[in-house]
């Protein structure tokens, strides 16, 4: 909290910034739980409350050509990057004004423009699309950075292996970011993995690695800052262990059984958007009403999100096999497989 106190004192603007963007991933995904329950938005549904630190602090370092690679509980990932939440929530409603048209839903969110590359429903299925994105910059001889996301599920996965070592053999400009929340799907840390330090798994490959407080936004950034710089420069992959928690369950079907409410209550005692209110309060940077229009200007981003997802347009019909089946000489048929 000292830390937190002292870094918001000394840029007050930014502080109140990195605040606002957790908030607005927090709004998106209390509001995506909302249009769940309602069955307004269906298919499986991972949220991020609690983690919000761990995607500001992180992309809050990244240049608007570096690219993002993450899982399946990517909508904040999506939105800070650049996406908007109407075509975030279009996507997940199933329509044509969704960042996929419509077809991916909620794991499977993709903005090109924005060099958003997933949304990966497999676990592990992003780290060799980043070490392969990493690979094409450093032989077009771009300076660019490629920050991979996955959990620490993902470190039981031989991609994982694969792809550290093939980033560490060909010092490539990847940064690794393991949002380690203790618990991969229902399965505890210490009950998959014999060393649960996975920054020293990482260090095993040659790659500079350390472990940041998760949920300290300002924490996340300065070590996201220095591991970027250092590979953008020439310095290689690098690799940061983002110690976090996830308040909800894994997903909206997981009844949660693995673990004790209590264990949960005593996370959210260290809630990274509290955490940062609290210490600009206290450093009366945060009056009550600065805080009110803040939460009233993200509640109406995401309610705006709301209404342009549900004025959407859903597929016809006759459009459904498109993209299924490859088109013959790059013609357009009329919906079924070419001939």
């Amino acid at each position: 909290m000292n830390a937190l106190r002292e870094q918001a004192i000394q840029d007050v603007g930014h502080a109140r910034h990195l605040l606002r963007q957790m908030l607005r991933v927090r709004t998106l995904e209390e509001k995506c739980i909302e249009l769940y329950s309602a069955a307004k938005i269906r298919g499986f549904l991972h949220v991020y409350i609690g983690e919000e630190a761990v995607a500001v602090g992180v992309l809050e370092t990244l240049a608007p050509d570096d690219a993002v690679v993450a899982t399946y509980r990517e909508h904040g990932h999506a939105l800070l990057r650049g996406v908007s939440a109407g075509v975030i929530l279009a996507e997940m409603y199933g329509r044509l004004e969704g960042c996929c048209r419509g077809r991916g839903g909620s794991m499977h969110l993709f903005d090109a423009a924005t060099r958003f590359y997933g949304g990966n429903a497999i676990v592990a299925g992003g780290l060799p699309l980043a070490v392969g994105l990493a690979l094409a910059d450093r032989m077009a001889g771009r300076r660019r950075v490629t920050a991979c996301f996955f959990g620490e599920g993902a470190v039981a996965e031989g991609e994982f292996h694969e792809s550290l070592n093939l980033a560490a053999l060909w010092q490539l400009p990847v940064l690794f970011c393991c949002e380690n929340n203790l618990y991969a799907m229902g399965t505890a840390l210490v009950r998959s993995e014999s060393q649960t330090d996975m920054a020293l798994k990482a260090a095993g490959y040659e790659i500079p690695a350390w472990t940041v407080d998760g949920m300290d936004v300002l924490a996340v950034e300065e070590a996201a800052r220095r591991a970027v710089d250092a590979v953008r420069f020439g310095g290689g992959p690098h690799f940061l262990e983002l110690r976090t928690y996830r308040f909800r369950a894994h997903s909206m079907f997981d009844p949660e059984l693995y673990r004790e409410k209590s264990e949960v209550a005593r996370w959210m005692e260290r809630d990274p958007i509290l955490l940062l209110k609290a210490a600009l309060e206290a450093a009366g940077q945060l009056p009550d009403e600065q805080w009110a229009a803040l939460q009233a200007d993200v509640d109406g981003e995401v309610a705006a999100g709301v209404e342009f997802a549900e004025a959407g347009t859903l597929e016809p019909v006759k459009d459904l096999t498109r993209f299924v089946y490859s088109e013959r000489n790059g013609a357009a048929t009329e919906g079924g497989p070419a001939e």
